[in-house]
Parts: structure tokens; C-alpha cells; sequence
């Protein structure tokens, strides 16, 4: 369950890779690579970690294989209706342009960048369906610090093509969860 689940969530992901790949300029200021070696290298060490019984959750494994098949299905799901309402403007690498529309229905109701709170939610979701509590740390905080970063960048370049409707759609929402941050 856990195999199919992760490449049912994934397999649109590597299109959108290997798209961006071929059209990541300048304003993406390798993020996508950083998110890429970030995601990489999270996974090489949360494999191996969930083998390791001092770092795996106490008790009912069943449960916690099946709650982190649902947040890897759920970030999947999310991360499905983000490219639904962003359309064409979703793209992997940064980019944007003047005549570029702010987006506010759907997620982006709530949140700056429900795609990246997403992308979270499918690594730390892998980590607890391996029943790890240091590999789904391991997972949400290599994809939080990565994504800090690719949101640092495709603010400054939406703030530098859009201006003032995109600092006030900032103003008015937080960037990853819901009235936190």
C-alpha cells in the first residue's frame, strides 16, 4: 500500500521536474536543485533510520503506517488542487511576469503557498508510514528548510513582477499553516 500510494503522490512530481529542469532561469536561483538534494538526501538518511528501533514509534504500528499513508495521500491531494487553481502559472522552476494573476480561491484563500505546506505533508508523510519519528523529523525538516528558501525566492520575484497586488495578497495570509506561519 505504502509503494503504490507513494507513486500514485510522486508520479506527477517527476514531470513537473523534468519540465522545470529545461526552463529553470534565473529567477529561480537554484531552488529547485535545493529542493531536489534537500528531498534526496532526507530520504537516504530516513530509510535507513526507520530500521533503527530506538528511533521508531513505541507502539500501534499499524496505526501509524496508516496515518502516514494518509498525510503522504493528503499532501498529494492538496498539492493536486494547487496546480488546479495556480493552472498554468504552477510550474517547477520560479517564474513570473507582470501580467501574471494573484491567485486567492481554493487553498490560496488561506495560505501564500498551500503547494509548498503540500510538499510538507508528502515527505513528512513517508517518514511516518515508515513508523520513525527521527525519519519523519528528518523529512519535515529538510522539505521546511528547502522550501523556506524556494519561497524566499519566488516572493522577492513576485514582489520585483507583480508589486502591490501581491504584497497585499502577502499581507493578508500566512505562508505554510493556517494563522501560525
Amino acid at each position: 500500500m505504502f509503494w503504490a500510494a507513494f507513486l500514485w503522490a510522486f508520479s506527477p512530481e517527476f514531470a513537473i521536474v523534468r519540465r522545470a529542469r529545461r526552463a529553470a532561469g534565473r529567477d529561480d536561483a537554484k531552488s529547485l536543485q535545493i529542493i531536489m538534494v534537500a528531498q534526496g538526501l532526507a530520504s537516504v538518511l530516513a530509510f535507513p533510520l526507520a530500521w533503527v528501533r530506538a528511533f521508531q514509534f513505541p507502539s500501534h504500528r499499524p496505526a501509524v503506517f496508516g496515518i502516514g499513508v494518509a498525510v503522504l495521500v493528503a499532501g498529494a491531494l492538496l498539492r493536486r488542487h494547487c496546480w488546479r487553481m495556480l493552472g498554468s502559472s504552477f510550474t517547477g522552476e520560479v517564474r513570473a511576469s507582470a501580467d501574471q494573476v494573484v491567485v486567492t480561491r481554493g487553498a490560496y484563500a488561506i495560505l501564500r503557498h498551500p503547494s509548498y505546506t503540500a510538499g510538507i505533508l508528502l515527505n513528512t508523510g513517508i517518514g511516518i508510514a515508515l513508523g520513525s519519528w527521527a525519519s519523519a523529523g528528518i523529512q519535515a525538516a529538510a522539505s521546511l528548510a528547502a522550501y523556506s528558501y524556494r519561497i524566499a525566492v519566488e516572493e522577492r520575484a513576485l514582489l520585483a513582477a507583480i508589486g502591490e497586488p501581491y504584497r497585499q495578497f502577502m499581507s493578508t495570509r500566512k505562508r505554510l499553516i493556517p494563522f501560525v506561519y
